[in-house]
């Protein structure tokens, strides 16, 4: 892979082998993929990327595998939506929704899965593993069928029935720890060091796993005609998508792809699971683990990994950041679902909600060209929203009831 350097440092910048790292042996920071991009440049071209599949893997050149068998469910290229409706609503003149909701596993963890999961087959891991608030455990159960891998997953008890049906139903061994997604991570790093032959995707794997959530950026640059949008709103779980999508548009940028710079980066979380939010209105540049609660269960992280450079990439992009209250995220999936047809989990809800908290205090201007992630499905947390709606009306089949009971609605509906 002449094209990939190695794992570099975050911190100190030592290099080392494409190997299953991920943290520094000088400095312990953690470990991201290092590429050539003279050699990228001269591979890869617009042309080139829309002969590939309607996968992620048409980005195979910025990608950190090594040959073409990759695991791929067909996950990635998913709809960019121009949303004039939202838009009409929130005042703003270009609005686009990245629906990643429509994945085969029903999130943009597909994306991540499969590199890391093409990765660690390459390495020649027997047994694909994760810590998981959910979507990362469907998506990791998929591709390990697909791969012909066997699959462990753990989980948080207590989570939806959605996410638990979406990962049993691919045979792995499903594992619920008593405890928030922290306590399912600690344990798994130490499962990790002691079982040679498992890849924990988000763990020993991560350095590859990340790299996926590039693709968000590459495939909204091309669905825009090879350009950046002004301002972009993404959801923060442990802050790797955020990153990620920052270095995605960089690299686009630096193998001569797009010409306009990087967007300005705004992150959104849930009040109920802030440490980014909560240090960035307080001017730290440090993070303060929290203990989660509420609705967004795929966003309680209450210690993130990437919460430190997240905080250094919203203030270098120009961006901001916010917290939405569980009845706000609720108002959030109803508003973008109403106005543009999109059921998105309780995370999307998030980005929905500080998108309009954003342009209600000036944060995002009126005549930036906009794009907000909406990263899950809403029938993966119907729970979140099943109080929320109207129940169906119930009546004889008979058309005078009908005309009653339509005539009823239209008058509530006009109030």
């Amino acid at each position: 892979m002449k094209r990939v350097l190695g794992l570099k440092c975050r911190e100190c910048g030592h290099c080392q082998p494409l190997e299953a790292q991920y943290v520094c042996e000088d400095c312990f920071g953690p470990l991201e993929v290092e590429y050539d991009y003279d050699v990228i440049r001269d591979l890869v071209s617009p042309e080139r990327i829309a002969r590939g599949p309607a996968t992620i893997w048409r980005y195979r050149d910025l990608l950190p595998v090594e040959g073409d068998d990759v695991v791929d469910i067909g996950g990635g290229f998913t709809p960019l939506l121009r949303s004039n409706n939202l838009a009409r609503k929130l005042g703003l003149r270009e609005l686009w929704i990245k629906n990643d909701s429509v994945n085969p596993s029903y999130s943009f963890k597909d994306r991540v899965v499969s590199v890391a999961s093409t990765r660690a087959r390459e390495l020649g891991y027997k047994v694909l593993s994760c810590a998981s608030t959910g979507n990362l455990a469907c998506s990791v159960a998929a591709h390990a069928a697909r791969a012909g891998m066997r699959a462990c997953v753990f989980i948080p008890a207590g989570l939806e029935a959605g996410k638990i049906l979406g990962a049993a139903i691919y045979n792995p061994t499903l594992i619920a720890v008593d405890g928030h997604y922290d306590d399912v991570n600690r344990l798994c790093s130490e499962i990790a060091d002691n079982y040679d032959d498992w890849a924990f995707v988000n763990i020993n794997i991560r350095p590859y796993y990340a790299e996926g959530s590039k693709t968000l950026a590459f495939e909204v640059a091309e669905q825009l005609g090879w350009r950046a949008p002004d301002h972009v709103v993404v959801p923060i779980g442990s802050g790797s998508l955020f990153s990620k999508v920052w270095k995605g548009f960089n690299e686009l940028q630096q193998v001569g792809l797009i010409s306009n710079g990087p967007p300005r980066m705004s992150a959104a979380q849930a009040s109920g699971c802030a440490p980014v939010v909560n240090a960035w209105e307080a001017g730290e540049s440090v993070v303060a683990p929290v203990k989660p609660s509420g609705i967004a269960k795929s966003l309680a992280l209450g210690n993130p990994a990437d919460g430190y450079y997240v905080l250094k990439l919203i203030k270098q992009s120009g961006g901001s950041a916010a917290a939405v209250t569980d009845e706000e995220i609720v108002a959030g999936i109803k508003m973008l679902a109403e106005t543009e047809g999109i059921f998105t989990e309780a995370a999307g809800g998030v980005t929905i909600a500080v998108l309009k908290r954003l342009v209600e205090n000036g944060t995002i201007r009126p005549d930036e060209a906009t794009v907000a992630y909406v990263t899950g499905n809403g029938l993966k947390t119907q729970e979140a929203v099943a109080n929320e709606v109207a129940p169906p009306i119930e009546i004889r089949a008979s058309f005078g009831e009908f005309e009653m009971a339509w005539q009823a609605r239209q008058v509530i509906a006009a109030r």
